[in-house]
């Protein structure tokens, strides 16, 4: 690796066009062009956290691909960098880059607790399973200060509602209190997502994140505190971490997770070309090999749209690693699996708090 060409502490080692904006259109940043006018470096590596006021912050989920029906997400871009990741497309919507601007510039919805109230209080609300983090990661570091995922979940407790998790970050720990009263009455389902056991590929992967140790700790402490775990070994990459997923599945098996998931990465969008560069920036010997498997994986494209093989892929390679999976998942995981979460609860306490008025 080529130390002195990689942007230390980050994943994307670029920023690409933003395919929703013209060539000659240029966007403005009061900050930055602050910053220049004083002689200061913009592009400082630093992050930058800006408030951003949706007015809604629920989203219903249409893929018949993802395990959910509803996602929300405190935060938008996501500072941990992982460099596969598929939601670095989505900050093409604020006007931003799929690449550095994705890590570096993180968009902060500090009514999303207000906002949850409100939508979980509406009459027509029907109560169906919500997923925190179904786009970037609620426990990215920011999260430590702000506290918005934990508002969060003190909302989902107060009217007794169904709530998902998907994180790779230990911090989730910070709030085991709360995790723990939502679990007595079937109202919380944890995913943790873990892509190595190797510190060496989980520092260039994924940069700002938990370590794959605290990872582990993260799936044995809520286990052992009677909150249901999966975990998604996701993506799985040819020549990466392909070889890991037997020892991967055996760990978290070990460590109490009730089940394991996977995808085999696709780089949709702008991702492929992220990837491209990061891969030949830092592991040049491999890249050549590596992009021409995830290609394999998908028609000879680095793209994949169509639902029903996204996710897992097709031809000899794919093959092999949902087979290897499926042996996974009957050698550590045999009568093992995730609970139904109770959606019941929220109506009946709706119910009865409506009666009081």
């Amino acid at each position: 690796m080529n130390s002195k060409s990689v942007i230390n502490g980050r994943g994307a080692q670029l920023n690409v066009k933003n395919r929703f904006f013209e060539l000659n259109h240029k966007m403005r940043d009061d900050f930055l062009e602050y910053c220049e006018k004083e002689g200061e470096s913009s592009d400082n590596n630093k992050t930058n956290y800006i408030n951003v006021y949706p007015k809604s912050i629920v989203n219903k989920v249409t893929s018949p691909d993802v395990g959910m029906a509803y996602s929300m997400n405190p935060y938008q871009g996501c500072e941990h960098g992982c460099i596969y990741c598929y939601a670095r497309n989505s900050h093409e919507f604020w006007g931003y880059s799929a690449g550095l601007d994705f890590e570096r510039k993180i968009l902060i919805k500090k009514d999303a607790p207000k906002l949850l109230d409100t939508l979980l209080r509406k009459k027509t609300w029907k109560a169906k399973t919500i997923v925190m983090s179904g786009n970037t990661d609620c426990y990215q570091p920011i999260e430590k200060k702000l506290e918005i995922t934990r508002d969060c979940l003190k909302v989902f407790l107060k009217y007794k509602h169904p709530v998902g998790i998907i994180t790779k970050n230990a911090l989730i720990l910070r709030d085991l209190d709360l995790l723990q009263e939502l679990s007595k009455d079937n109202l919380i389902a944890v995913n943790i997502s873990i892509t190595s056991l190797s510190e060496q590929n989980r520092r260039l992967l994924e940069p700002r994140t938990a370590t794959s140790k605290k990872r582990l700790k993260a799936v044995k402490v809520l286990s052992e505190h009677g909150i249901p775990v999966n975990v998604m070994l996701a993506p799985i990459i040819p020549s990466i971490n392909s070889h890991e997923i037997l020892p991967m599945a055996k760990a978290v098996s070990e460590a109490g997770a009730l089940s394991i998931v996977h995808t085999i990465v696709r780089l949709n969008g702008a991702i492929g070309e992220i990837f491209s560069d990061w891969i030949r920036k830092t592991l040049p010997d491999k890249a050549d090999k590596v992009l021409n498997q995830i290609s394999d994986c998908h028609g000879g494209s680095l793209n994949e749209s169509r639902f029903g093989v996204r996710m897992r892929g097709e031809g000899q390679i794919a093959k092999q690693i949902n087979d290897t999976m499926r042996l996974a998942k009957a050698k550590y995981f045999k009568g093992k699996a995730m609970p139904k979460l109770n959606d019941q609860l929220h109506e009946q306490f709706k119910t009865g708090q409506f009666k009081l008025f």
